[in-house]
């Protein structure tokens, strides 16, 4: 196989080439969670890739459906994932239990006493359906456990301190009172979707299969690269991989070893590399979901452009499944920035279809 044949078989699977995907549950499923760290970029992630866009679909699937969880997931960022799904990450990721780690709590400014008083207090406060800001949480946490050294902790940063409670199957969004965000616990939030309690085992075997079904050909350390930054134990990582093995198919991509999954190998083997152009939003899966050395996706020369400092993952433009250049919005403007050559006719046509969906 081809990278070009690859890199097209993803845009294909995750709804980019053609824009296939359904409602936006469909779409978060297929892509194994989209990230809404900029809650923008992830409506116009799901957007993108759906031949009728519908406007105001997230909102609703999260605050008033509740097929949709917002939540912190895969490397500690915030995702929005299936409802019915939420228990498959937390299974997972919950057993890998980074927070532990001293160096994670020095740098938070935790004890682990004091982090142990959290995980315990959170789910009290939550208790009986409640629904509480930040703030409301933060006192409530303060009431339980009488350490007031814990307020600047709780209140600093991305919210670290609750990343553990949401890992755990605690704590998630719930719908933002006067502009405030909100945390529920999910027990009470998505009432009768959790379905029955998995293993870590079964949980990562699950999600392997459904990061292969989107983001494959890949290794185990492309997708541990995009589960935990690369911190799964490789023991673990091995065990799940070892699992899933008879549903797998080994390919090589252009010299390097890989797994798919067997029943798409006929399908990658058929695919033609892409000729399209396409404009993705900050934060896109299909870059969250490919490691930042993969060469034939994001060149290393302007790789800083895209994988910027903070963790920030810049608006791209994708051309033969590659890296072409970025983007910005600014008003209705879209002005894109290549890196390289783009047929005009191509590029003017991918800028009027995202200038209709940000309009």
């Amino acid at each position: 196989m081809t990278w070009g044949q690859a890199l097209a078989w993803r845009l294909r699977r995750q709804f980019v080439e053609p824009a296939a995907g359904g409602d936006a549950v469909s779409v978060a499923r297929r892509l194994c969670g989209v990230q809404a760290q900029v809650a923008s970029s992830a409506e116009l992630a799901t957007a993108v890739r759906q031949a009728e866009p519908r406007p105001g679909e997230i909102g609703q699937a999260l605050w008033h459906d509740r097929t949709l969880a917002k939540t912190w997931l895969m490397r500690g960022t915030l995702h929005l994932v299936p409802a019915d799904e939420l228990p498959v990450h937390c299974a997972a990721l919950a057993s890998l239990r980074f927070w532990e780690k001293g160096s994670w709590q020095r740098g938070h400014g935790v004890t682990a006493a004091e982090l142990d008083a959290v995980i315990e207090a959170v789910p009290k406060a939550l208790a009986d359906g409640a629904m509480l800001t930040r703030e409301e949480l933060v006192d409530a946490v303060l009431e339980v456990t009488g350490d007031l050294h814990l307020r600047e902790a709780l209140t600093s940063g991305w919210g670290a301190l609750l990343k553990p409670l949401s890992i755990l199957g605690e704590l998630c969004y719930g719908p933002p009172r006067d502009r405030k965000v909100t945390f529920v616990a999910p027990s009470a939030w998505f009432p009768g979707r959790a379905g029955r309690p998995l293993s870590a085992q079964e949980a990562g075997v699950r999600l392997a299969r459904a990061f292969l079904g989107a983001h494959g050909p890949a290794t185990p350390a492309m997708f541990d690269t995009w589960l935990l930054r690369g911190m799964t134990p490789k023991a673990v990582l091995r065990g799940w991989f070892r699992e899933l093995e008879p549903e797998l198919a080994d390919v090589e991509v252009d010299g390097q070893p890989m797994k798919i999954l067997a029943e798409h190998l006929d399908d990658l083997a058929a695919t033609a590399p892409s000729q399209a152009v396409h404009l993705l939003p900050g934060f896109d899966q299909y870059i969250l979901g490919a490691p930042r050395g993969l060469e034939p996706l994001l060149p290393a020369a302007v790789r800083p452009r895209v994988s910027r400092a903070a963790g920030w993952i810049s608006p791209v433009v994708v051309y033969r499944g590659r890296v072409a250049g970025v983007w910005e919005l600014e008003g209705d403007t879209i002005t894109p920035d290549l890196f390289e050559p783009v047929p005009a006719p191509l590029l003017d046509a991918a800028v009027t279809r995202l200038r209709a969906l940000v309009a």
